[in-house]
């Protein structure tokens, strides 16, 4: 992303943070479905985590949560929630997934490989595929950072498969810096990428979300 993307998630963090989850039941949904493949060993990652509701939703099912965002507004908000929830198994870095090698050096991050069978246990990307350009190679790193048989959840809106000109709203809305980069996607396109990187069991849940709402459970084979 850009630096006019990072402005961007800066100046409505605040906002972000005070603003309802559209689809309740949904969203419940897809956290029932990724709670139920954790296990209290486990680490996790969470890329793109906002202002980390998600991670500190799976923070008591596991070990350890390790939450990324390019946002530093974001992750100023992330950890101060943290702090007012008692939570202490879950570390916010202001980064992205390229920073993961440097965060793994510094002892920032779990640095597995030395360790057998090491990496993640989950990798979650909720609502930030649709925002990244390299998709494929954010795939391919992902699929390397987790472990075998590891789990990566994704919820990605796919705006290539809807009617609506979202294409042209979108630069419109980007030229006035009310929008992000945003690739429009469909779901068979995001699918065929995740096996192509190597997931397998890639494929849509329904979770009760719009039908441009791609919530994908998949695994890295043993």
């Amino acid at each position: 992303m850009t630096n006019t993307d990072i402005q961007f998630w800066n100046g409505i963090a605040e906002r972000y943070a005070k603003k309802p989850v559209s689809n309740v039941a949904a969203y419940e949904r897809k956290l029932e479905l990724t709670k139920a493949r954790l296990r209290p060993t486990d680490v996790v990652l969470d890329i793109g985590c906002g202002t980390g509701s998600l991670a500190l939703e799976l923070a008591p099912r596991v070990s350890q949560v390790h939450a990324l965002d390019l946002s530093s507004e974001m992750i100023r908000i992330a950890n101060q929630k943290a702090q007012t929830q008692h939570v202490e198994n879950v570390a916010f870095h202001n980064a992205t997934l390229d920073d993961a090698p440097t965060l793994q050096r510094s002892g920032a991050m779990p640095d597995f490989a030395s360790v057998q069978g090491g990496g993640f246990d989950m990798i979650c990307a909720y609502n930030v595929i649709h925002l990244i350009k390299r998709r494929s190679a954010t795939l391919d790193q992902i699929f390397s950072l987790l472990k075998p048989g590891g789990v990566f959840v994704s919820s990605t809106p796919c705006l290539g498969d809807s009617l609506v000109p979202y294409g042209i709203m979108i630069a419109v809305m980007r030229w006035f810096g009310k929008a992000p980069a945003v690739w429009r996607i469909r779901v068979a396109e995001l699918l065929e990428e995740m096996q192509h990187a190597g997931f397998a069991n890639a494929s849509t849940l329904d979770v009760g979300a719009s039908k441009t709402t791609a919530f994908v459970v998949a695994t890295k084979p043993q």
